[in-house]
């Protein structure tokens, strides 16, 4: 590739063609939500200060009304511009949103007032597909690069019983590998191999996949954060100080982590349990604290509410061992950050953490059901002072390797090669081979919906039409399909709440 390259503070060259260029990053969370929020933030600052033009594009955070484009900036020419969605807030997790349907062009015209030159895609979903979507019925589509970070398709496992849970990972798989297929998307980042694997059952091209593992700031997350007047308030006697940091959601293995703590209770073994994390759902905050039962009362489980910064580093060094029970990451941040803090970690061999650990090295890895093991673990490296200490120190190496600024550089490399003349896509390839039979005008090769969308002097009312009717048909079975998820996962609440909450009700309806 003969890209110019420019050297940057670090050492690292970053390609000279992407300073000046517009970049239209959508994501599905934007701010202090999760660790893919972070990630992302971490991608956008660090471009901006090369000098690429960032136009963020995501949902607005908190809820309201009003399902309008709502712009942060004074226009175009404003190197920060944000442009906020309204959606439907999810129920469990109204942090995140189902955004309302919106047109590309009308992104377009709210970020840059014309095409951007890229498009990078964070954790595509409902932002995500409905831009890729629409990609599929141009000519000539903006290239884009995407980061696999959330799966989906996990939370269904979770989330639904036996067998509607592998229903709903076939439909997820389908429809993201349907649209992560097509030309346009020029290299899927993926974090782990666990990750990988799942992308080529949805039958991703290989050479367009490629490992980007997540790094950490080991200046904000280190060692010396450790407060000892923190620890003798949260451990008065002594006790070993457990951390545990995640998004309350009932995805995230709390169930799980509280049979943790009630088998080391039941033990005698004496510990106090920090976790860290929160949720504007006050109902699933109160679920997850139930689930502790009487240990809240007795204070050995302390809940601290979501935390950032300064406070979130402290948390994580205070502890003498960290926890994770979820089995759903794609990577899993937070145990990064919990090894830059010079913490140790346990956590079950499942998903991202799997490739993160050192199993007996930086801590250990438990097979995802061992739950007799998982607390065998935390006794040992809770009686074990010396073997603490030297996985402590292992933990923080490993977590210096892992820069925002190698990750970050690598993908303004990948950015670079998409606008190379090299990677150009021709109309054949913007339709891909599974489609089926497409409408073309005689002696041309461009499918009519295409043509309509992309020649101005052509936008007919017929043609408008059609392409109107592709869009919300193809938007119509993704909006469709999730309907029918969100409908089958209240069906199986209202099961389980009749099962364990109303039993008179459950015999008079026959359920068992």
């Amino acid at each position: 590739m003969t890209t110019a390259k420019t050297k940057q503070d670090g050492g690292l060259e970053f390609p000279e063609i992407l300073r000046g260029k517009k970049l239209l990053l959508a994501t599905e969370s934007f701010g202090p939500v999760n660790g893919v929020s972070r990630t992302t933030l971490n991608l956008v600052t660090y471009l901006r200060a090369q000098g690429v033009i960032v136009a963020v594009v995501a949902p607005e955070i908190s809820t309201g009304s009003d399902n309008s484009l709502t712009v942060s900036t004074s226009g175009p020419a404003n190197d920060e511009i944000e442009v906020r969605l309204q959606g439907y807030p999810l129920p469990y997790n109204p942090e995140l949103s189902v955004v309302y349907p919106v047109r590309l062009s009308a992104l377009y015209r709210r970020t840059f007032g014309q095409e951007p030159d890229l498009i990078y895609l964070a954790s595509p979903a409902s932002l995500g597909f409905q831009i890729l979507l629409q990609l599929r019925q141009q000519q000539k589509p903006v290239p884009v690069l995407l980061n696999f970070q959330t799966d989906l398709s996990g939370y269904c496992e979770i989330l639904f019983p036996t067998p509607l849970d592998a229903w709903a990972v076939w439909v997820f798989r389908s429809v993201q590998g349907y649209l992560f297929r097509h030309a346009s998307v020029r290299t899927v980042f993926y974090p782990s191999l666990f990750v990988r694997k799942y992308l080529e059952k949805a039958k991703v091209q290989p050479d367009k996949m490629l490992n980007l593992r997540r790094g950490v700031n080991c200046e904000q997350f280190h060692p010396t954060k450790r407060s000892q007047d923190m620890r003798k308030k949260l451990a008065p006697n002594g006790e070993l100080i457990l951390v545990s940091v995640s998004r309350l959601a009932p995805e995230k293995g709390f169930e799980f982590l509280s049979q943790v703590a009630k088998k080391l209770d039941a033990r005698g073994f004496a510990f106090k349990l920090l976790i860290v994390g929160g949720n504007k759902n006050p109902q699933v905050i109160q679920d997850i604290h139930d689930m502790f039962g009487d240990l809240n009362g007795k204070g050995t489980v302390q809940f601290t509410g979501q935390l950032k910064g300064e406070e979130l580093a402290r948390a994580y060094a205070v502890g003498d061992v960290f926890l994770h029970c979820s089995i759903t990451e794609t990577f899993g941040l937070v145990v990064l950050e919990s090894m830059a803090s010079g913490v140790p970690v346990i956590a079950r061999d499942e998903g991202g953490p799997s490739e993160i650990v050192a199993d007996g090295k930086s801590g250990y890895l438990v097979a995802p059901s061992a739950l007799d093991e998982f607390v065998g673990k935390v006794v040992k490296l809770g009686t074990d002072s010396s073997l603490r200490e030297e996985m402590a120190k292992e933990s923080r190496r490993m977590a210096e390797e892992a820069t925002w600024e190698k990750i970050n550089n690598s993908v303004a490399w990948k950015l670079a090669e998409a606008l190379q003349p090299s990677h150009s896509i021709s109309p054949s390839q913007t339709q891909p081979q599974d489609n089926g039979p497409q409408a073309v005008i005689p002696g041309l090769s461009i499918p009519i919906y295409s043509w309509l969308l992309m020649s101005p002097e052509l936008r007919t009312f017929l043609g408008i039409l059609i392409v109107d009717a592709r869009l919300a048909g193809g938007l119509g079975i993704i909006v469709g399909v999730w309907g029918g998820l969100v409908v089958t996962w209240i069906l199986v609440q209202l099961a389980l709440f009749l099962r364990t909450r109303a039993p008179w009700l459950r015999e008079v309806v026959g359920l068992s």
